[in-house]
């Protein structure tokens, strides 16, 4: 039994019918323009600034953000200890005071702080009641401290006040009645705030002055930490550089770990690429020696003036082309190999192949069976065409014959191709997958059927093997391929 090149209407032959010549001139035209006129990629920006812009808003929001609570807390606490000295003075007027025998309100003994004593000096006090005249500190002279209504509880209430001019008061003030007294006596401390301010102007001075240092070295720390961080992509240019210029072939420095999973994708890269790149070389080294001996033999029966001059240029025209053919075939699969979005519905193929085979014989029964929803990750016309190879095979050698089962097994799809022909001893089997190997010569073809399924199947990652048919008893063909996720 021998194997057959593809002539199935649903295989793409457009490929087949362009001149090598062109293909090859246009593309490699193409491709060095591409390359030339291709402009300096854009960029984004400086991932440097980017990171060292974050780092730097994050500090000067928490800085802030902490530098008002701080400021809130600490201008808390020295208001409360001004106060706190207030309120000391005004117990002390509280427990000082009695009323004499008219009726007013008295100390019976002075308070120790001199300024009260001074005119103006920032410190007074008030004693008032009501229907009484306001018993004032000498340190107010002709001035009073304005009475506020307040909630008599007897509780301290502090405010500021204004009420003279360039100079803001810090109040203290409470009710008290007083033994032998009916009157709610009003007892007022107040203290220009200059002093309290002073403290916190001090204070501020300090926070701003502490946070913008501290907002500063941590920006300088935030910008040689990125620097630094950075720094192996750095040596990642410098290793790519080397290999542009071709004295290295891999990015081999140590590098972090962060780093080293995209170094070890960008070496697989380069292998990868370097494998296609060879593959090419060995490909245009195969396609060159295959036409060799067809145009040597041409050229010999032109030279010779042979009579079947025609007869051989037809006939070796024909082998050049399957030749092209094939390695057209191993060329577009390896340029699609490395799609992301491979994909291919097996059971539309099976479908459409055999519908052309059935067309091309009409005599031979063809059944399906099998899961309908696999889908393997391959290219649809690339699967078109080792399906097309493999079922024409059946139906021109078999029986009449032909079953296909579709099964999914772990990661891969096989495809099951059986006949119920004569069948290929198992010593004749794997020689059938090479070129031109043909082991029935009476049936046209070039025998080069399963050699472009091999080829096509193994770049997808896949394989195919031959075996004996247990139902059908001819060839059963097991084609293996990678299941699209």
């Amino acid at each position: 039994m021998a194997d057959n090149a593809p002539s199935i209407p649903v295989i793409d032959a457009k490929d087949s019918k362009t001149p090598v010549g062109k293909d090859v001139g246009t593309e490699g035209t193409e491709a060095s323009a591409s390359t030339t006129d291709t402009p300096t990629g854009k960029t984004t920006g400086s991932l440097s600034r980017r990171m060292i812009g974050i780092a730097a808003a994050w500090i000067l929001f928490l800085l802030v953000g902490g530098g008002f609570a701080l400021d809130n807390v600490l201008t808390g606490i020295i208001t409360r200890n001004f106060d706190s000295n207030l309120e000391y003075v005004l117990k002390a007027m509280v427990r000082s005071s009695e009323i004499d025998p008219y009726g007013e309100v008295r100390l019976n003994q002075p308070l120790g702080d001199q300024r009260f004593l001074e005119p103006y000096s920032g410190l007074y006090w008030q004693i008032s009641g009501k229907g009484h005249e306001p018993f004032p500190s000498r340190s107010l002279w002709d001035r009073t401290l304005e009475r506020r209504p307040i909630v008599g509880d007897g509780q301290i209430h502090t405010y500021d006040s204004k009420q003279f001019s360039g100079e803001e008061l810090r109040v203290l003030e409470r009710e008290v009645q007083l033994p032998g007294s009916q009157t709610f006596w009003r007892f007022q401390i107040a203290q220009s705030r200059v002093e309290l301010d002073e403290q916190i102007k001090i204070l501020r001075k300090t926070l701003v002055r502490s946070f913008a240092g501290l907002a500063i070295g941590l920006i300088i720390l935030a910008a040689l930490q990125t620097l630094y961080g950075l720094w192996p992509l750095r040596r990642i240019r410098t290793e790519i550089s080397a290999m542009r210029r071709g004295e290295k072939g891999r990015v081999s420095e140590p590098l972090p770990n962060e780093v080293m999973p995209m170094v070890n994708e960008l070496n697989e890269l380069i292998a990868h690429n370097e494998r296609q790149a060879e593959e090419a070389r060995r490909h245009a080294g195969n396609l060159a020696h295959a036409l060799k001996t067809p145009l040597t033999v041409i050229m010999n029966a032109a030279t010779a003036k042979s009579p079947d001059l025609a007869e051989t240029v037809v006939r070796e025209a024909a082998t050049m082309r399957r030749q092209v053919d094939h390695h057209l075939a191993r060329a577009r699969a390896v340029g699609r190999r490395g799609h992301a979005h491979t994909r291919a519905i097996a059971w539309a193929s099976l479908q459409s192949v055999e519908r052309a085979v059935a067309r091309l014989y009409p005599h031979v029964r063809i059944d399906i069976a099998g899961d309908k929803l696999a889908a393997v990750r391959v290219e649809r016309q690339d699967l078109d065409e080792m399906l097309g190879n493999l079922i024409e095979n059946a139906a021109k050698y078999g029986g009449g014959s032909v079953f296909i089962t579709i099964e999914r097994v772990g990661t891969m799809v096989d495809f099951l191709i059986e006949d119920d022909g004569m069948g290929i001893p198992p010593e004749e089997r794997e020689r059938l997958f090479d070129r031109g190997a043909r082991l029935d010569t009476g049936k046209p073809g070039t025998g080069l059927g399963l050699a472009i399924v091999r080829d096509v199947a193994e770049i997808y990652e896949g394989s195919v093997s031959l075996d004996e048919s247990e139902d059908l008893g001819g060839l059963l063909v097991h084609l293996r391929l990678p299941v699209a996720i």
